[in-house]
């Protein structure tokens, strides 16, 4: 192993082991290692700099924006309302009548904001059918999964695929080249799902509902005595404001209940004092004198009083207070709202909850005024999960105008790529650019603050995933790798070595992310062809799928963190349910692979 092939595998171990530890967003991660392929000279500017400037990471960022537009016309609420079953009947039936379209939706729009809206539609239409919600959300997330596998814009890890074979001097995808493989495994998944998948999900409470049976975990009441040194003292001045992960939420004084408190509120003898905290909490209010633990907890004791208040959220990986303390970031000064209680993994976080760290797919209980939900529904910060949400306003004349754009779109750019005017292309970043400006034009989507829509760690993952293939290239490393490949598996052939690079990417996928893992082996596929004398365009395509292919944990896949939060699903949850879907998977994608692209 040559000097240069040595540290790009270095790089690229300490890239995995960053991403696996989460010690920064996916994009700085991929972009520190760019920056030492090109400090050591493996990669020259202009190859660290090509992917920010190709048209597939382009493409990407302006599908983010139709997707808004077609969310924010309210054409998604629509189809959700027509979507569910309005009476219960056979599970596997429910299923495939909510897998079907959404597998449909996600081959042309963006899988999560379908997860977004569809998931707590689901989760409030289960609940009304009494029927568990348990058993819909991680289909749901399986079938956006599946529709993505189908087209080149179904997701951004097939444009990354693309952009990096046209960067290599090879054919770039078509519209529907990958629908070949993806229809089979759509249709194979969802029976599998629908039939048997399903049944290996135990039923999970929601957050809310341990919360309502038992409010005393989450809810403390105190009360004043009348000889206590805190009475007619400010909160503040009283020293119960701002306390270290314990919040006043509301007194109750001569059956009057004040919730719109602020510091400067002045304690009376006898108040009762409701603090959201636990029992952990408690002995930190203890230590005030003459403030005492009511045993007999009346107040919000069946939440009737503040059920318009509680609020669920999943922390979105755009989260600005990521990997800070719940008291660090302030949250209850940055978004007005109380946070209750914390479940990650499907486990309630002990502790105080003011030293928390806060991490994407975490499920937040908050406690929040009638204006949170109005002010934050269009947040990226958190996607909202509220029971009390309700059907977006949908504008008809525009939702229709944006499923057409959509139409055309698609149309435009599966038809367009047989046309030319000498050199210029009508290809999809061509249609994906005008119906972005149609969209702006005519107001499909709030553009004053469109920035916010497109996910730019994406992006830059995208962007740096062009420079780090290049340098596994340049440094040798990805011909080491491949000739190691070739000569563990060559006597299974090449749909054994096939069979490998699968299974390499999907493993590199449940760990990584899915576009950090097409990027790590899309080189090493490509080295391994060259070498072996066949067609690349097997292994490409078998890249493509596995780096979707994210079924065995809520990780791999944002799509599956979000439900996994909605759904309070604990970690085995995706293990039983998606290792037999990913080992159905492989199978069909190296069974039917070679038939339709030959070595």
């Amino acid at each position: 192993m040559n000097i240069n092939a040595l540290y790009s595998v270095a790089i690229v171990l300490l890239m995995i082991l960053a991403l696996i530890k989460e010690v920064m967003r996916p994009g700085l991660i991929l972009l520190s290692a760019l920056s030492l392929f090109f400090f050591t000279g493996l990669i020259s500017p202009q190859e660290m700099l090509a992917g920010f400037s190709n048209k597939g990471m382009i493409t990407v960022a302006l599908l983010f924006l139709i997707s808004e537009g077609i969310r924010q016309t309210g054409g998604l609420d629509l189809l959700t309302h027509y979507l569910l079953p309005v009476k219960k009947y056979n599970t596997t039936l429910m299923l495939g009548r909510i897998m079907l379209p959404a597998s449909l939706l996600s081959a042309f729009v963006n899988n999560t904001p379908v997860v977004v809206i569809l998931a707590p539609a689901i989760k409030n239409w289960a609940r009304r059918l009494k029927i568990n919600p348990s058993y819909f959300l991680i289909p749901l997330s399986y079938a956006t999964i599946f529709g993505g596998m189908c087209t080149l814009i179904g997701t951004s890890t097939n444009l990354l695929v693309h952009g990096l074979m046209i960067q290599n001097g090879l054919k770039g995808l078509e519209m529907f080249e990958l629908v070949k493989i993806g229809l089979p495994i759509a249709i194979i998944g969802s029976l599998y799902t629908s039939i048997f998948g399903y049944r290996l999900l135990k039923e999970r409470k929601s957050v809310e509902e341990e919360i309502g049976e038992r409010p005393k975990e989450y809810l403390i009441e105190m009360q004043l005595d009348p000889g206590s040194p805190l009475c007619h003292k400010s909160i503040s001045n009283a020293g119960l404001w701002g306390l270290d992960g314990v919040y006043i939420l509301a007194i109750e004084r001569e059956n009057e209940s004040l919730e719109s408190l602020n510091e400067y509120e002045i304690l009376y003898p006898k108040d009762r004092l409701v603090f959201s905290g636990n029992i952990q909490s408690l002995e930190d209010l203890k230590g005030f004198p003459g403030l005492y633990f009511v045993e007999e907890q009346e107040f919000y004791k069946d939440f009737q009083h503040i059920s318009k208040h509680l609020v669920e959220v999943v922390v979105s990986p755009r989260f600005p207070g990521l990997r800070k303390t719940i008291e660090e970031f302030d949250f209850q000064q940055t978004y007005g709202a109380v946070v209750l209680a914390v479940h990650r993994n499907g486990e309630r976080i002990n502790g105080k909850i003011g030293a928390i760290r806060l991490r994407p797919g975490d499920n937040l209980i908050l406690l929040a005024t009638n204006k949170f939900t109005t002010r934050w529904k269009n947040s990226q910060d958190f996607y909202l999960v509220s029971s009390e949400s309700e059907i977006n306003e949908v504008k008809p004349v525009r939702a229709i105008f944006s499923v057409i754009l959509l139409i055309g779109m698609v149309l435009g750019a599966t038809l367009g790529s047989h046309w030319s005017l000498g050199s210029f292309q009508f290809d999809m970043f061509f249609f994906a650019l005008l119906v972005t400006l149609l969209m702006v034009w005519t107001k499909c989507f709030e553009s004053r603050n469109y920035t916010r829509y497109i996910s730019w760690d994406v992006l830059i993952t995208i962007a740096c995933a062009f420079g780090i293939s290049s340098g596994l290239t340049n440094s040798g490393a990805a011909n080491l790798i491949a000739r190691e490949l070739i000569s563990t598996l060559m006597n299974f052939g090449p749909v054994g070595i096939l069979a490998g690079i699968y299974f390499l990417t999907l493993i590199f996928t449940e760990v990584i992310t899915n576009n950090a893992a097409a990027a790590l082996m899309f080189p090493i596929a490509l080295q391994t062809a060259q070498n072996m004398d066949v067609s690349p365009r097997p292994f490409i395509i078998a890249i493509a799928i596995a780096a979707s292919a994210s079924f065995s944990t809520p990780i791999g896949y944002q799509t599956n963190l979000i439900v996994q939060g909605i759904g309070n699903y604990k970690f085995r949850d995706f293990l039983k349910i998606g290792i037999p879907l990913s080992i159905i998977t492989m199978v069909l994608a190296v069974s039917l692979i070679p038939r339709f692209w030959s070595f």
